[in-house]
């Protein structure tokens, strides 16, 4: 099947794909976050960064472009091994975007899990 992108949230592990979008809105500012990530061998690499205004903390990358309301950024960070994402009920849950399809986060992980199984949540690579 290939490598792709797996949620990781207790003992349980949800394929996704090998390119998704990650997306937030920020609690404060209100603003849309949107990070493209693509599973290599390497690990998790952020492809590209895009930000829907600036302010309270969401400021965009160095060397973005404004594209279409959103500022867009290739950074180069290095690959991951996994990132963590809290999911503290606080705020909106991330969205989970693939093949131009946005869920919620928590539609994809299994309804049997504990809350303590549910933050965090790791994002990794899987076959």
């Amino acid at each position: 099947m290939g490598l792709v992108a797996c949620l990781a949230a207790g003992s349980h592990l949800v394929r996704l794909a090998a390119v998704f979008t990650l997306a937030w809105t920020h609690s404060v500012q209100k603003s849309e976050w949107r990070e493209t990530w693509r599973a290599t061998p390497a690990g998790l690499v952020l492809d590209a960064v895009r930000v829907e205004g600036s302010g309270a903390g969401m400021e965009p990358p160095d060397g973005a472009v404004l594209e279409g309301g959103f500022y867009v950024a290739h950074p180069t960070l290095p690959p991951q091994a996994q990132v963590l994402l809290r999911r503290s009920g606080a705020t909106t849950d991330w969205r989970v975007c693939m093949e131009g399809h946005c869920r919620p986060m928590g539609e994809l992980l299994p309804t049997d899990l504990e809350p303590a199984d549910l933050d965090p949540v790791r994002l990794t690579t899987c076959e």
